[in-house]
C-alpha cells in the first residue's frame, strides 16, 4: 500500500449523500488524514463518510468562507487539499499528487492551483471559462480564506502560487432548475453585501454583464464547442450576472 501524503484533505458538507464517496475516495487514498466538517446532515452523508474512513466533525453553518476556515483551522498535516463534495479528483491526479510531493517540487510554493472541469447535464465541458478553472486547492495549512458572503477566495497575498497539471471534475447540478436555485440564492448573498457596502447601480450594468459573460465565455473562449448543454449553461449564468445587479438596484 502506498504511503499517504502529509495531507489533510477537508471537505465541508451537508446532505451529500449521494456525491460523497464519488468525492472521498481518492483523497482517502493520498490523504494522511481527511476531515469531512458536517453542517447537520439529515441524509446519510456522515455515515457514509465514517465508513470509508473520513474523520467527520460537526460544524453549525458560519457561511462559505468561515466553514471553509474552520476545517482548514483542524488540520493535522502540513498541506490542506480542499475540495467541495460535488467535486473529485480525476483519473490521474493521485499520481500527479504523489510527483509533486516525492520530487520536493510543492515545496516551490505556498499555494498551487488545481484545473477544474465543469460537467453541466451529464456533459463534460470542453470550452468556456468553466472547462479548465485554475483554482488554488492545494496550500499550507495557515492559509485562510477571505471573509466574503459567497464566492469566497483563498487569501494568498504575499505567498507564492502555482500552477499544476492535477485536475478537478466537477458536478454543477443535475438540472438546469436546481442550478438556478443555487445562483439565486448566490445572487441574493452578493447584492445585499455591495448594498451594505454603499455600491450605486449605473442603469444598464445588469444587462451589460450579461452581455459580457456571454461574449467572453461563448465566444472568445469557445464555448460554442459545448452545444446545448453548454448553451444552457451559460445563458443561466449570464442571467445570474444580470440578477446580481438587479437585486442590487432593488436593495439600494
Amino acid at each position: 500500500m502506498a504511503t499517504p501524503l502529509p495531507l489533510t484533505g477537508i471537505v465541508v458538507t451537508r446532505d451529500e449523500a449521494g456525491r460523497i464517496a464519488r468525492c472521498l475516495g481518492p483523497l482517502l487514498a493520498v490523504c494522511r488524514e481527511v476531515i469531512v466538517l458536517d453542517s447537520g446532515s439529515t441524509d446519510d452523508t456522515v455515515a457514509i463518510a465514517r465508513g470509508m474512513g473520513a474523520q467527520v466533525e460537526h460544524q453549525e453553518w458560519l457561511g462559505y468562507a468561515s466553514q471553509k476556515n474552520t476545517a482548514i483551522s483542524r488540520a493535522g498535516q502540513p498541506w490542506v487539499l480542499l475540495l467541495d463534495a460535488d467535486e473529485w479528483l480525476e483519473p490521474g491526479a493521485v499520481d500527479a499528487l504523489r510527483a509533486l510531493f516525492e520530487t520536493g517540487a510543492v515545496e516551490h510554493a505556498d499555494a498551487w492551483r488545481l484545473r477544474r472541469r465543469a460537467h453541466f447535464l451529464g456533459h463534460r465541458m470542453r470550452g468556456g471559462g468553466f472547462a479548465r478553472e485554475p483554482l488554488p486547492r492545494l496550500f499550507r495549512n495557515h492559509l485562510r480564506y477571505e471573509i466574503r458572503p459567497v464566492h469566497e477566495e483563498l487569501d494568498t497575498r504575499g505567498q507564492r502560487v502555482a500552477n499544476s497539471r492535477i485536475g478537478i471534475e466537477h458536478e454543477i447540478a443535475g438540472c438546469p432548475e436546481a442550478h438556478w436555485r443555487k445562483l439565486e440564492g448566490h445572487a441574493r448573498l452578493w447584492a445585499d453585501d455591495q448594498a451594505r457596502r454603499g455600491r450605486v447601480v449605473l442603469p444598464g450594468r445588469g444587462e451589460l454583464a450579461a452581455l459580457a459573460y456571454l461574449l467572453k465565455h461563448v465566444v472568445l473562449r469557445l464555448g460554442v464547442v459545448d452545444g446545448l448543454p453548454g448553451l444552457r449553461f451559460h445563458w443561466l449564468q449570464a442571467r445570474y450576472a444580470r440578477l446580481k445587479y438587479q437585486l442590487l438596484d432593488d436593495a439600494a
